[in-house]
């Protein structure tokens, strides 16, 4: 648990060393395509206004999920990754 948090200090520190917000922030995951976790995914950004764009791997196994949303601060930014951390099998980039 102490790694996620320094992880997550370190992210902090650089999206306010390199980002202006409120921005546009892009989301990147790679979840598997056996079972709900494009929709959990998706639930996640959903009525924010967010685009959000699909596309399954060459084999079908895994499905890459992008989403733009725009933030307030780093802080939104880490609260998004940490409830996504929650998703079986999720990949954050």
């Amino acid at each position: 648990m102490e790694d996620k948090n320094v992880f997550y200090t370190k992210l902090k520190y650089r999206l306010e060393d390199t980002t202006e917000f409120p921005s546009d922030y892009l989301f990147k995951f790679i979840v598997p395509s056996d079972e709900n976790q494009v929709n959990e995914v998706e639930n996640l950004f959903n009525n924010m206004g967010a685009v959000i764009n699909t596309k399954k791997s060459k084999t079908g196994k895994y499905v890459s999920v992008s989403i733009v949303l725009n933030i307030e601060s780093a802080d939104s930014v880490i609260e998004f990754y940490q409830k996504a951390e929650r998703i079986k099998g999720i990949i954050s980039l």
